[in-house]
């Protein structure tokens, strides 16, 4: 069904009176025409004669106010056609044989044009992953639509250009070759190095002839060699250039240089974020390096076992950590604790806590001493955030380890007896940089042969239920299972509270877990 001219006219079918039970809506044409005009889609109202009778304003911008063809393609398809371009429409049936035809995409359906083209390359383009992925896709996007052979070029090590190639879509390559003197490539060379707005510029046969064979023979064939830059985003430090070989005339025709214009500025936007990726990549890798805890030493008497696992996010670290210092004498210090927030900024705090600590450790064994100092220095840094903690000490005697503990404000240590019983060490202490009055305390408790002593952080008993956001994992909770763990190595400790607070956890998120835990072992016989 085709539509055919009709006088100008803003009537529109009146509804049927709708029975009692739809509730009373207007017959009039006015009320549907206003209803219709902050709908989105382009709509357009076709007489029971075929004729174009109105139109809301989201089809008269579509269509810049000219009269387009409406055909149908079935009882509910169709598509509307207008200066050439064919846009798909749904079909609805209105009382007296009247039709209402929704738009349903804004993109020309009739072939490749521009804005399509561009709409349909920006996902991929935003999705590829690293230089050498990034430049990939833009090879193949390009050689779907733009050319028939296309050459990415960016710079590389000792004056080499690294090239992607792509032929019909399907057909890749990638490899190195030196770079073309600008003498005797001018066009190429000024392109690749170009920081200005992209711009198709053909490129002489003598210029192709110049490029190493792996490239020159492949552009050879095609009637017409353009080059343009990628080189718009400058600050990024990203140049380079894409060379198309095309064989027929230009998809877009008199808009191809839009096309490729456009497409490249797009190309080399992926390409200055892909960069900066794998620069902020590279960052996040090295600091995650620096700020992860590592595994514990070796201490005589004593066998440290921990769970470590952040939240999540950008980096692989979190607020939650622990350190197991070596001391001359044989012993080591040894710490746990909670840096409040989440995230980079609290990471950076963990490590400068860290790093504090590992350096008084040098000069002061006391761990009320170590607590005062660590808290002074986090107030005059200024940051306001705080820290819970809990540190001590190891030395091996006679009658086996003694453990000197001091806290800030952290979760009681337990300990967990090889012969029954679960003791709950406390010690008062306030917050670690928070006031600069703060009071710690400190003991010394005795370790038989097989006892386990566990820091925790409270990622542990906040553990929300997978069901039940608002049920935690508690205290309780956490001495009942411990309760059951006598005689238990502390490595056979660690997981059994890893595997409770997983299945209770099930697949929901959780806050930064930190876990050590501190075994009695017998001494070796000398």
């Amino acid at each position: 069904m085709v539509s055919r001219p009709a006088p100008a006219s803003t009537s529109l079918p009146s509804e049927p009176s709708p029975t009692a039970s739809e509730g009373a809506l207007p017959e009039s044409g006015r009320f549907w025409r206003e209803l219709l005009e902050d709908v989105r889609d382009a709509v357009l109202v076709q007489d029971v004669g075929g004729a174009l009778r109105w139109s809301n304003p989201a089809a008269r911008e579509l269509f810049g106010g000219g009269r387009p063809v409406l055909t149908a393609e079935g009882p509910d398809v169709g598509h509307v056609e207008h200066t050439g371009r064919r846009f798909p429409a749904r079909i609805r049936t209105l009382p007296g044989g009247w039709h209402a035809w929704t738009v349903t995409s804004a993109v020309a359906a009739d072939g490749p044009r521009v804005d399509g083209f561009l709409a349909a390359s920006a996902p991929r383009l935003a999705s590829a992953r690293g230089r050498h992925g990034t430049a990939k896709v833009i090879a193949e996007v390009a050689a779907a639509e733009l050319a028939d052979c296309v050459f990415v070029l960016l710079p590389t090590t000792r004056g080499r250009w690294e090239w992607w190639s792509c032929d019909h879509r399907t057909n890749h390559g990638h490899g190195r070759i030196r770079r073309v003197p600008a003498q005797l490539a001018p066009v190429l060379a000024g392109t690749f190095a170009s920081t200005d707005e992209p711009e198709a510029k053909a490129v002489p046969e003598e210029e192709v002839a110049t490029l190493p064979a792996v490239v020159a023979e492949r552009l050879a064939v095609h009637s017409s060699v353009t080059v343009v830059s990628l080189g718009l985003d400058g600050g990024a430090g990203v140049t380079g250039a894409v060379v198309l070989g095309r064989r027929g005339p230009p998809a877009f025709g008199d808009d191809h240089p839009r096309a490729v214009a456009e497409f490249a500025r797009a190309a080399g936007t992926a390409l200055a974020n892909a960069h900066r990726y794998a620069r902020q990549e590279e960052a996040t890798r090295g600091l995650e390096t620096t700020l992860r805890p590592t595994p514990p030493p070796e201490v005589p008497g004593v066998k440290f076992d921990v769970w470590y696992e952040p939240s999540g996010g950008l980096l692989d670290v979190g607020g939650d950590f622990y350190d197991v210092l070596p001391r001359e004498d044989g012993g080591a210090m040894f710490v746990l604790g909670d840096v409040c927030g989440k995230g980079a900024e609290a990471a950076a705090l963990t490590g400068r806590v860290r790093q504090t600590l590992a350096a008084l450790n040098l000069v002061e064994q006391d761990g009320i001493t170590l607590l005062s100092l660590l808290n002074a220095l986090l107030i005059s840094g200024g940051s306001g955030r705080f820290a819970t903690l809990v540190l001590g000490s190891v030395g091996d005697g006679d009658d086996g380890p003694s453990l000197t503990l001091a806290s800030g404000g952290h979760p009681a240590p337990l300990v967990i007896r090889r012969r029954g019983g679960v003791d709950e060490i406390t010690l008062p202490g306030t917050l670690v940089g928070i006031s600069p009055q703060a009071r710690f305390a400190e003991t010394t408790i005795k370790l038989a042969e097989g006892d386990v002593c566990l820091l925790y952080t409270d990622g542990i008993t906040e553990a929300r239920h997978h069901e039940r956001p608002s049920d935690l994992f508690g205290d309780e909770r956490l001495r009942e299972l411990l309760t059951r763990c006598g005689g238990l190595s502390g490595r056979e400790v660690v997981g059994r509270v890893r595997s409770a607070v997983r299945e209770w956890l099930g697949s929901g998120t959780h806050d930064d877990i930190a876990v050590l835990a501190i075994e009695a072992r017998s001494r070796p016989a000398q």
